[in-house]
């Protein structure tokens, strides 16, 4: 139970990994009108999680998890993978700030790396089953981006945790097929926001970093 508590910290909103910062790329998509209500954000995070970095992110953190795994392949494996500049930057600087609380806490030295691999490499230790980590992953990601449309669509609070609520199942999935995919398995067709993350990179104004 511990271990299961330890992970649950390290993903909770309080843990500072900056992540409130990012809005991976949604800021952009409520802009252009494209986001205007509960059923249009739904749409687009389903989209994530399915064919996006949702689905990337789960399989490399599960390959961090394995035993034996070598973490600077998956590490350049994940930058490759991120589609833009923006992408990057989001899953780098949240991963070395999450290496670097973690090391505080536990005492063991964890090098910078993108997010999913970031957590891989710590939570390996706590020998937890790789699907329920990257249920739980995936659960604080979509969340994250949750708060996020509460805020600024705008969505009511009962609305924006109806919305994660309905995709708790396919999370759940997700999760479960992911730990046993191969990283032949990754890729992404997620094009819309994909483009969306470009063009915040050039939005006149921005709240979120991305």
């Amino acid at each position: 139970m511990t271990a299961l508590l330890t992970l649950v910290q390290w993903l909770s909103p309080a843990f500072p990994t900056g992540a409130f910062a990012y809005s991976h790329g949604l800021e952009r998509v409520i802009a252009a009108g494209d986001v205007t209500d509960a059923a249009s954000f739904e749409e687009w995070l389903r989209n994530i999680l399915h064919h996006g970095a949702g689905w990337q992110d789960a399989v490399l953190l599960t390959h961090a998890l394995a035993e034996g795994a070598d973490h600077d392949a998956l590490d350049v494996l994940a930058r490759a993978l991120a589609p833009s500049a923006e992408r990057l930057q989001e899953s780098a600087e949240q991963g070395a700030a999450l290496a670097r609380m973690v090391s505080g806490l536990i005492g063991r030295a964890l090098p910078p790396r993108m997010l999913p691999i970031a957590l891989g490499e710590a939570a390996a230790p706590l020998a937890l089953p790789p699907g329920q980590v990257a249920q739980l992953y995936l659960q604080n990601f979509a969340g994250n981006l949750v708060t996020i449309a509460t805020r600024h669509v705008p969505l009511g609070q009962t609305e924006g945790q109806a919305v994660l609520a309905r995709l708790l199942p396919e999370i759940e999935l997700l999760g479960t097929w992911a730990a046993v995919a191969s990283l032949d398995d990754l890729g992404s067709c997620a094009l819309a926001a994909d483009l969306a993350a470009f063009q915040h990179e050039t939005q006149d104004v921005r709240i979120f970093r991305t």
